[in-house]
């Protein structure tokens, strides 16, 4: 009977365990110099204000990603972002982090409409279909660069940071 109880609590345990990583779906994570730290999943991108960025990838061909403005989710996470976005708030960038180990590197000015009509996306949807196996469920995409080099596949964290010498 002792070693049904046991065999019945372990089993009780895995289920539990197993149920808890289900639920828990790939993420990506806003960190660093942020006011509001972010945990954000495929659900959450989705009830967020959309838009989409027309990009032209490797193969040549442009194609039409749907995701949302990184600005807005940095703002969301109160990251220095518009009129604030001055002085010494200036020498602060955002690395990008993929699954892989790949890097990107911007600075704010860079994604800041006050700064640049470029609207850089997170996406998690390619021709509105969740983004192949192998590219996300993130992808960082960057319309108007002649290389696609900073539009990175399998977005894990983004990290704000102060420039040092």
């Amino acid at each position: 009977m002792k070693i049904f109880r046991s065999a019945l609590f372990l089993g009780l345990q895995l289920a539990f365990v197993v149920a808890a990583y289900a639920q828990t779906g790939p993420v990506v994570k806003i960190s660093g110099e942020v006011t509001k730290p972010l945990t954000l999943s495929v659900e959450d991108l989705a009830k967020m204000k959309r838009t989409t960025a027309v990009f032209t990838d490797r193969d040549g061909k442009a194609h039409s990603y749907q995701g949302v403005a990184l600005q807005e989710l940095l703002e969301q996470a109160g990251v220095t972002m518009g009129k604030q976005l001055r002085g010494e708030q200036l020498t602060k960038y955002l690395m990008v982090k993929c699954a892989d180990g790949y890097e990107v590197l911007f600075s704010l000015a860079e994604l800041d409409s006050s700064f640049t009509d470029r609207v850089v996306i997170l996406a998690d949807k390619l021709e509105n279909s969740p983004l192949p196996d192998g590219k996300g469920p993130f992808r960082l995409v960057v319309p108007g660069e002649k290389k696609p080099a900073r539009s990175s596949f399998q977005v894990v964290e983004m990290v704000i940071r102060y420039a040092k010498d």
